[in-house]
């Protein structure tokens, strides 16, 4: 008698978040421990995956890259610390430089060279951060569009990123960008307490599932 198989199950969608390790003298990173408190976490229908990048310029990127072909994410959203700011910063573009003012993790410290050679000058992101702005705001979460990830690991990430989404062809339908966090209350001013920095990603990610088409941005401006 013929036995037939049970078809194999799609994959659980899934929403890839990634933080980097402590750097610069800090004994955390604000990043890391906001998404990896969504870890786990059912948004839409799609399981959280929280990763931990290392603040080094290449070795992020492939690490990335390792996680990127192991989840096949519908979504990804890196995050990086940015001290100074007082807002949740959704980042608009990333650049193709690497212009460290410090050194990272490993003692590296490149000064204009390319993040990838050959590769094209910017990308712009592909999450709707303009109603991700709207939806943030509406619920009192301190949020921000940023014009620039800076030229250190965070925008090395985000550039990487970006490019490993719009040239492979398994990622062809991902979505991908990058938000920075500010301080903690403890590594000083200004700052953003955790569980506000927890509750934005939350529902960063909740809208950026929901809206296939930014509105705010497609609509334009005359002027």
């Amino acid at each position: 008698m013929l036995t037939r198989k049970a078809p194999a199950l799609p994959a659980p969608a899934k929403v890839l978040l990634t933080g980097f390790d402590a750097f610069g003298g800090e004994s955390l990173n604000p990043s890391w421990l906001a998404v990896k408190a969504l870890h786990g976490r059912k948004i839409v229908g799609h399981t959280v995956v929280a990763a931990q990048l290392p603040t080094v310029f290449d070795d992020s990127l492939r690490e990335l890259d390792a996680l990127l072909q192991k989840h096949q994410p519908a979504l990804v959203i890196c995050v990086g610390q940015a001290g100074g700011r007082n807002a949740l910063s959704l980042e608009r573009v990333a650049i193709n430089v690497n212009d460290a003012r410090i050194t990272d993790n490993a003692a590296n410290q490149p000064i204009d060279t390319p993040v990838i050679s050959g590769g094209p000058a910017a990308y712009f992101t592909t999450l709707p951060i303009k109603a991700m702005l709207a939806a943030l705001r509406q619920e009192e979460i301190a949020v921000e569009v940023s014009q620039t990830a800076g030229t250190f690991v965070c925008n090395h990430v985000f550039y990487g990123l970006m490019h490993a989404l719009a040239t492979k062809r398994k990622l062809r339908h991902t979505r991908g960008g990058f938000v920075h966090v500010p301080f903690l209350p403890e590594q000083g001013k200004p700052n953003m307490a955790m569980e506000d920095m927890v509750r934005g990603l939350r529902l960063a990610v909740r809208c950026a599932l929901l809206t296939q088409e930014d509105q705010l941005l497609s609509a334009g401006a005359t002027h």
